[in-house]
Order: structure tokens, then C-alpha cells, then sequence
């Protein structure tokens, strides 16, 4: 199991740190893990004056999983935007065709009354958003800045979708649903954009192969407030690059806080990218405040998906839901009177709960 571990910047050598521990106990147990560590982000500029270095990529296509923390600081926002931490981000996803992104809101039973919204309307919400990755408004061309006829600086990007990859990724959403409740709410917004219209047409086409699945479509502003009104309805999203950022980005405050959820973002093979979906977190790095529970999950969704060990996943996934039954609690989870302790003892709670599940 050869594994790359990107840490990148701000809180990311942090939470990365503690999955590595996780990861370390699992190789003493026996597993054949391999790891090397390679820089991204801004820790490639620093590094390599690039924030995807032709060394990290390297070692990216040659490991069979990619472990990433996060990327981004204010330190590099003056940077051109070719340069910027976040294209690394884009570039590897795009290097290795890593087109499905999926991104799980679970609400864990201990947290709901961290989430916003009331108990009976969020209370036992388990979702899983979809998301294209490859393509959109992203990576469409052509894009850039401009003088307008008026003589006004003019900023402009393409949103842009070829039939063969919604088919692709609503194939992935179908396969999620089939697994699940069979379930499929395609997210577009078809009343506006053209892309939308191609979209809904292609994904109710692959629809005609999976007679099983209950298949629905929604504007993406409706499904904005659907997902606060009445999240529950939801079982599998599918949706584009642009329209599943914003969704995923919106859903994880359901589930109690950005850092509880984490994210796969998967080639046709299944070789995977696994990240939490929250930011490098300038603002507290260094301090040990960090989550590090979306990242140890991330680990459980590359076992799962990645290397087909779904005995491993459910082990560090039940570990964490122990960590969490004992009351333990990073302040971005915690209620008043809570337990609040830092990143490093969060990761060790969960390596000695890993451990006593092995005894």
C-alpha cells in the first residue's frame, strides 16, 4: 500500500501528522504500508517555486493513494495566479483524472448538537454529495482578464461540460445510490445555463440503465435551502464542479463542523486522493486546535475505497465514534462544559481507541 503524503499548509502538516499515527499502527499490526512525503500548495513554492513540484507529481502517480492536508495562506495571495497554493490543488486533480469527488455528511449521533440547525430536522442526517471534479467553470477555457469595449477591466471563465464526463460521473452516482438507498437527486441549474440543460438530459439518459434508482433533479438554489430545511431527503447528490463545492461546503455545517467531514476524490481505477475538505486554517496553525477527525476519516475512505479494506475503514471509523461516545472534543465540536483538547490529543485518543479495539 503505497501511500503519499502531501501535507501542504498552514494546519495541514498537523492533521496529517495525527493520521499518520493512525497509519503507523496499522503498519505495526501488520499492513504493508509504504510512505514518502512530498511538498504541495505553498510549501512546493517554498520548496520548488511551484505548488505542484514535478517531484510531487512524480511520486503522486507512482503511490497507489495520496493523503493531502491542506493547501493556502495569506502569505501567498500576491503570488501570480498560476503560482497560487490552490492550483496545486487543481493540477494534480487534473494529472491524474481524478474526476469523482466524494464527500459524505454524516452526523454523528454525540455531535448534534453541534450542527445549527434544530435536532429533529438535522438528527441522523447521512448524505453523500457527488461532485465532478475535472471539469466546469474550473478548468473551462477560455478564461482570463481583459479591457471591455468600455474601457473596463473585464474578468471572464467558461463553464464548459462534454457529454462523456456527466455520463461518467452520473454513472458514479448512480453505482453511490445503488449501495445505498437507491436514491439519485441530480443538482443543475437547467432553467438558466445550457451546460445544466446537457446535464439533465445526459444524467436522465443514464438514468434509463438503472431502472432501481429513484432519480430526481433539483435547481442548485433549491437545493441550497433544501439542504437546511430538510436535509433528510437527501440520500446521494450528484451535481457539477462548481454548483457540489458550494453544496458539500454547505452540508458539512449540518453534520456539526467543516472539520468532521472528509472526501475521496477518485480516478476510474479507484486510485484515490483523500483530503478533509476544510482549509489550511491560517489563523489557528501551530497552535494545536486543529480537527484532525476529517483527515483520520479521509484515512477510512482510502481503505474503503482505494485498497477494498472495509474490515480497516470500519475499525478507524469505529474508533473515532469511541473517541467521540467518550466526550472528547476539538473546540470547533465542543458545547459549553464540554472537554475541549488540542489536535495531538485528539489523534492519540483515536490511536489508543484503534489499539483496545485490536486487543
Amino acid at each position: 500500500m503505497k501511500i503519499a503524503i502531501l501535507p501542504g499548509d498552514g494546519i495541514g502538516p498537523e492533521i496529517v501528522g495525527e493520521a499518520r499515527k493512525v497509519l503507523d499502527v496499522l503498519a505495526r499490526e501488520g499492513l504493508p504500508i509504504e510512505t514518502e512525503t512530498a511538498p504541495i500548495g505553498g510549501a512546493g513554492y517554498d520548496a520548488h517555486r511551484h505548488p505542484l513540484p514535478e517531484a510531487t507529481l512524480s511520486l503522486a502517480r507512482g503511490a497507489d493513494a495520496i493523503l493531502l492536508g491542506a493547501v493556502g495562506g495569506p502569505r501567498y495571495d500576491t503570488l501570480p495566479r498560476e503560482l497560487r497554493p490552490e492550483q496545486g490543488i487543481l493540477a494534480i486533480r487534473k494529472a491524474l483524472a481524478l474526476f469523482a469527488n466524494l464527500r459524505p455528511a454524516l452526523l454523528f449521533p454525540e455531535l448534534t448538537a453541534a450542527s445549527t440547525l434544530k435536532p429533529e430536522i438535522v438528527g441522523g442526517l447521512d448524505l453523500v454529495i457527488v461532485r465532478e471534479l475535472t471539469g466546469d467553470i474550473y478548468f473551462g477555457e477560455p478564461r482570463g482578464r481583459r479591457t471591455n469595449a468600455g474601457g473596463e477591466a473585464e474578468g471572464f471563465d467558461t463553464m464548459r461540460y462534454s457529454e462523456s464526463e456527466i455520463r461518467r460521473i452520473a454513472r458514479v452516482g448512480f453505482e453511490a445510490a445503488r449501495k445505498r438507498s437507491r436514491k439519485l437527486c441530480s443538482v443543475d441549474k437547467a432553467n438558466v445555463l445550457d451546460t445544466s440543460i446537457l446535464w439533465r438530459e445526459v444524467v436522465t439518459a443514464t438514468g434509463r440503465d438503472y431502472p432501481d434508482i429513484a432519480l430526481s433533479h433539483m435547481y442548485v438554489d433549491n437545493a441550497a435551502m433544501q439542504l437546511v430545511r430538510s436535509p433528510k431527503q437527501f440520500d446521494v447528490i450528484v451535481t457539477g464542479n462548481l454548483f457540489g463545492d458550494i453544496l458539500s461546503d454547505e452540508a458539512s455545517m449540518l453534520a456539526g463542523s467543516i472539520g468532521m467531514l472528509p472526501s475521496a476524490s477518485l480516478d476510474e481505477r479507484q486510485k484515490g486522493l483523500y483530503e478533509p475538505i476544510h482549509g489550511s486554517a491560517p489563523d489557528i496553525a501551530g497552535q494545536d486546535k486543529a480537527n484532525p477527525l476529517a483527515t483520520i476519516l479521509s484515512l477510512a475512505m482510502m481503505f474503503r475505497y482505494t485498497f477494498g479494506r472495509e474490515d480497516v475503514a470500519a475499525r478507524v471509523e469505529k474508533a473515532v465514534r469511541a473517541v467521540l461516545a467518550s466526550g472528547l472534543r476539538t473546540g470547533d465540536i465542543a458545547q459549553p462544559g464540554e472537554k475541549v483538547i488540542g489536535t495531538r490529543a485528539m489523534g492519540a485518543a483515536v490511536v489508543d481507541a484503534l489499539a483496545k479495539d485490536r486487543r
